[in-house]
């Protein structure tokens, strides 16, 4: 399976920083041990003309040289630097070159990504590029799927995500989410499912095989982007959910069931994540990119491409 990172890309922070900057580089250290034929690339860098697919002009400008002001810079929660600016362009990369893995291949995984708080004009919430939003209309653009789904299953609602995508009926957004947790004001996605604080691993695969079954029902993709996040996990410190591990990979097996009953592509990128003990964070990563390596097993043991790889080529 191939996984894209940009975790030697680090972000200069101030002493004390929140946002677990450690976890990409401990996670990329995981995999590499611990899942067999991974391949692993460097994340390509977003141009502009592919930023632009989901942000405004003067934002990108204004990101690229340094142009933010402090409110938008606490905002975003992180201070402007050149390699900020570096690793959101490769991360938005990195979800476009998944996503286009995985249409030859079924499945492939970013082992960052997951920016689902930036909007067109503005970012927020430790994102600064909405990859998912950015591969999404990319690959529309390469010509090779039409109708793309984003199955956003970090704790935090999608806002930004549902925000770009709000009036494109070719690209459905799914959020389950902490109903009282961050945003706190939510955008409408076209699909939002509120779970309460405390939601344990069976109030979650419900509300998750009900959201799967509306998905399933009301569109039909082509290629589904998964944001796996890990902040729904009882360590979290930011999720106020009570799933355990067994339950997260619950999580993700029902999504890798739903792309896989339908032929669909996935790509996986791992969105938000801040355990208590950051070795939890990682290891819900982990189990997430294991999972996948399995699921891309079990793609290539079909009879050829995925169906929507297969229209592509033809």
């Amino acid at each position: 399976m191939q996984a894209f990172y940009a975790d030697h890309f680090v972000l200069p922070l101030p002493p004390g920083h929140r946002f677990p900057m450690r976890k990409y580089s401990m996670l990329r250290d995981a995999v590499v041990r611990d899942v067999p034929g991974l391949f692993l690339h460097e994340a390509p860098r977003a141009d502009d003309a592919a930023l632009a697919l989901a942000h405004t002009a003067d934002y990108i400008a204004d990101v690229s040289s340094g142009q933010l002001d402090a409110a938008r810079q606490r905002e975003i929660g992180f201070p402007w630097s050149a390699e900020m600016v570096e690793r959101s362009r490769r991360s938005a990369g990195a979800t476009i070159a998944a996503c286009r893995t995985a249409l030859a291949e079924g499945v492939a995984v970013n082992l960052a990504g997951g920016t689902h708080h930036a909007y067109a004009d503005k970012g927020g919430g430790f994102c600064v590029f909405n990859d998912a939003a950015i591969a999404a209309r990319q690959l529309q653009r390469d010509g090779n799927v039409r109708r793309v789904a984003v199955i956003d299953l970090d704790v935090h609602q999608g806002n930004g995500t549902a925000s770009i995508l709000r009036d494109d009926p070719t690209v459905f957004t799914l959020s389950l989410h902490g109903e009282k947790n961050y945003p706190f004001r939510k955008e409408a996605s076209d699909l939002d499912v509120g779970l309460p604080d405390g939601c344990d691993d069976d109030g979650y695969a419900a509300a998750l095989a009900g959201a799967l079954d509306t998905l399933r029902a009301r569109f039909a993709p082509d290629l589904l982007i998964y944001l796996a996040g890990a902040d729904p996990h009882e360590d979290d410190r930011l999720g106020r959910l009570r799933l355990t591990m067994a339950g997260l990979a619950r999580r993700d097996t029902m999504v890798f069931d739903f792309a896989l009953s339908q032929r669909l592509p996935i790509a996986v990128a791992m969105a938000g994540g801040y355990g208590n003990q950051i070795e939890n964070t990682v290891a819900v990563h982990r189990q997430t990119v294991m999972l996948a390596a399995g699921y891309h097993a079990r793609y290539r043991a079909l009879d050829g491409l995925p169906a929507a790889s297969v229209a592509a080529a033809v």
